[in-house]
């Protein structure tokens, strides 16, 4: 059962993550430091049969303006370059503090001053290996649970660039800033993603021009 996510959309809460890899040895360690740093939330993927990443999905959602989020690796919530620039966007957006405990980024630069402009470029450039091992070990997971579907990551990238779309307009962002933290090459798609997934529009497609000419 996923945790049910209550965030006071007035407080700037410090929320961890963990994601759902039996095999991935620091765990346990990773969730003792985001307790001790004083995470109100540790959302804990669970298999869930029909679901993946469910959690994740949830707290995309809920995540408030200036809200801390800390992970214990970049390779655990994104699978490549692509997806890392849509995340990147969506904390700079919603003005989320970003601590990734295995790569030693904090985006407030207060945590790990150690860390060098090298250190990151080498994390962006393993990221690809790392994210397939994670991969690796969701589809090893996937044939031992039944019902949790592995996609392969050019559908996984899709999905996720459409759960970014959906969670951002829901969170009350506009058009403009969706589209510009989605990467999509037009708004077209961005409200194309919008129907598809059933999202009610609040102002027409028309409403949303007229207001950029008068901006």
């Amino acid at each position: 059962m996923q945790p049910e996510l209550d965030f006071d959309l007035n407080y700037m809460a410090k929320i961890g993550y963990l994601p759902y890899l039996p095999q991935y040895a620091g765990g346990t360690d990773d969730r003792q430091w985001m307790a001790d740093f004083g995470c109100e939330d540790i959302v804990e993927e669970q298999p869930v049969e029909g679901g993946y990443r469910l959690g994740w999905d949830r707290l995309l959602a809920a995540i408030g303006k200036g809200d801390t989020l800390v992970i214990s690796k970049l390779a655990h919530v994104v699978k490549g370059a692509r997806q890392l620039s849509f995340f990147f966007e969506f904390c700079r957006i919603k003005s989320v503090r970003l601590i990734s405990l295995h790569d030693g980024i904090d985006s407030d630069n207060e945590l790990f001053p150690e860390t060098k402009v090298s250190d990151v470029l080498n994390m962006m450039a393993r990221l690809p290996e790392e994210a397939n091992a994670v991969r690796k070990m969701v589809s090893h997971q996937g044939k031992l649970t039944k019902g949790i579907k592995v996609l392969s990551q050019a559908a996984y990238g899709r999905l996720e660039r459409k759960k970014l779309v959906v969670n951002m307009y829901k969170s009350g962002y506009t058009i403009e800033d969706i589209w510009k933290a989605s990467g999509f090459r037009s708004r077209s798609s961005v409200f194309r993603v919008l129907k598809d997934a059933g999202v009610e529009l609040k102002r027409s497609r028309n409403k949303v021009k007229e207001d950029k000419y008068r901006g």
